[in-house]
C-alpha cells in the first residue's frame, strides 16, 4: 500500500495539467499513488495525462459533475491512509512529500497536516501571509483562529488521514463554489491543524477571478448550517463573519443587495476593523474603484487578497 494517495481532479486543464503531473512524479518521496479524476474534459486534457507512462497513475473519467464528485470519488479509490490533493494548474516543490511525510512522523497522533504555499501573479512571486504568530518551524492551530488573514488549509498543500473524511463526511456536491471553505469549516470543528511554515506549494493568481463568477459565488455560500454552532464558538464567528465580509462586498459591487444585506446583518461588526465596517458603507462608485485599485496592487505582490 502505497504511503500517499495523491487526488487530481481534472476538467479542462490541458494547458496546465503537464507541469503539475511533472512537479507530483519529481517528488523527492516516491512511496505515493496518483488517482487523476478526468471529470468530462472536452479539451485534449485526457491526451496530455496518457503521454507519461508511470505505474503510479490511475486515471479515470467520468461524466462532469463538478469538482466536488471528483474530490469524492479519488477519496473512495484511494488506496492509502493519507490522501492529499493537487488542482490540475497548481504545482508542488519537490520536497512537498517528504516534508509531509516528517510532520506525520514527528505528530502521528494529528491527523490534519498543511503548509505556506506562494502566490504568483502575472508581475512576481510572493509568499503568503499569515495570522500566526511564528514560535517553531510548524504550529499546531485552531483552524478559525488561524485563518483570519489567509487560510491555513490550502486545498493543494494540505494532507489528511483519510479516517478525517470518514468523519466529517466528503466535499459537498451541492455547492458550485466554496466547497473547499465548506469542507475546512467542518474539519476544524473537530480537528486541530499541523502548520510548517516552509513554502511547499504554488498557486497561480488570477486577479480577473475577483470580478467573475461573482453570482455564483454568492448563491453557493450558505452558512446557516453553522448558525447555531457559531453562537457558542467564538472563533468560528468571527471566521464566517469574515467571510460574509468578503462576500457582502462582492454583492454590493454586482449590485445584490438582497445577498449584500442578508450577508451584512448576519455580520457582528466588532469582529471586524474599523476599515472593513467603512468599506462595507461605501457608496458603489467609490468601493469598486478601490477594489480594482488593490488588485492592481497584489498583481505587483503588494498585497495579495483584495478584502484584507
Amino acid at each position: 500500500m502505497p504511503f500517499f494517495s495523491i487526488i487530481i481532479p481534472l476538467f479542462n486543464k490541458e494547458n496546465f495539467i503537464e507541469n503539475t503531473l511533472k512537479s507530483v512524479l519529481n517528488q523527492s518521496f516516491i512511496d505515493f499513488e496518483v488517482l487523476i479524476i478526468n471529470d468530462g474534459s472536452t479539451d485534449k486534457s485526457e491526451e496530455k495525462v496518457l503521454e507519461f507512462k508511470d505505474t503510479r497513475i490511475h486515471y479515470f473519467y467520468k461524466e462532469n459533475e463538478g469538482v466536488s464528485a471528483a474530490r469524492n470519488f479519488g477519496i473512495e479509490k484511494a488506496k492509502s491512509n493519507y490522501i492529499t490533493f493537487i488542482d490540475a494548474d497548481d504545482y508542488w516543490y519537490p520536497n512537498f512529500l517528504e516534508e509531509m511525510f516528517k510532520n506525520i512522523r514527528r505528530f502521528p497522533e494529528l491527523k490534519v497536516f498543511s503548509a505556506a504555499i506562494e502566490v504568483e501573479t502575472s508581475k512576481k512571486i510572493i509568499p503568503s501571509t499569515y495570522s500566526i504568530v511564528k514560535t517553531a518551524d510548524c504550529e499546531i492551530v485552531n483552524y478559525f483562529e488561524a485563518s483570519s488573514k489567509e487560510t491555513v488549509i490550502c486545498t493543494s498543500c494540505a494532507v489528511f488521514h483519510k479516517s478525517v473524511f470518514e468523519k466529517t463526511g466528503n466535499f459537498d456536491i451541492q455547492l458550485k463554489s466554496g466547497e473547499d471553505t465548506d469542507m475546512w469549516i467542518r474539519i476544524g470543528l473537530i480537528y486541530p491543524i499541523l502548520f510548517s511554515w516552509k513554502i511547499l506549494a504554488r498557486y497561480v493568481y488570477d486577479p480577473k477571478s475577483l470580478t467573475k463568477n461573482h453570482t455564483t459565488t454568492i448563491n453557493s455560500f450558505d452558512f446557516s448550517k453553522y448558525t447555531s454552532l457559531e453562537k457558542t464558538n467564538p472563533s468560528l464567528k468571527k471566521f464566517l463573519d469574515l467571510n460574509r465580509f468578503s462576500l457582502a462586498v462582492k454583492s454590493k459591487i454586482i449590485g445584490e443587495k438582497k445577498h449584500f444585506l442578508l450577508f451584512y446583518k448576519a455580520i457582528n461588526l466588532e469582529n471586524l476593523s474599523l476599515k472593513k465596517r467603512i468599506l462595507l458603507k461605501l457608496p458603489v462608485y467609490i468601493l469598486k474603484p478601490l477594489i480594482d485599485l488593490k488588485t492592481l496592487f497584489a498583481n505587483f505582490g503588494l498585497g495579495n487578497s483584495v478584502f484584507k
